[in-house]
């Protein structure tokens, strides 16, 4: 089961989560997107990404609170297709 990160990290990019990865699976392009994003296929569930997060914006992908459920999507679709990645979180944003 992956981490997933959702809304209180949209553009609030406190870079604790990637310091603290033992297997470097968080990423973000600074220079565009607006939040980072954990590689489901790279995280090896260890958590310590949740406990750094000082915007606890990082959930175990089965406790993702239902109204952020869709950033499970997101963070798995970056890492196919970064633009409907960045597009998805700007509909979250402008929905906030």
């Amino acid at each position: 089961m992956a981490y997933v990160i959702a809304e209180p990290c949209i553009d609030d990019r406190d870079q604790s989560c990637v310091s603290v990865c033992p297997v470097d699976c968080i990423t973000a392009d600074l220079s565009v997107d607006r939040k980072f994003y954990i590689d489901p296929d790279g995280c090896i569930d260890c958590g310590s990404c949740e406990s750094a997060c000082p915007n606890q914006a990082i959930f175990r992908a089965d406790e993702l609170p239902p109204a952020w459920a869709h950033f499970e999507w997101i963070d798995a679709t970056w890492y196919r297709d970064p633009g409907a990645a960045r597009q998805a979180v700007d509909g979250a944003a402008a929905a906030a």
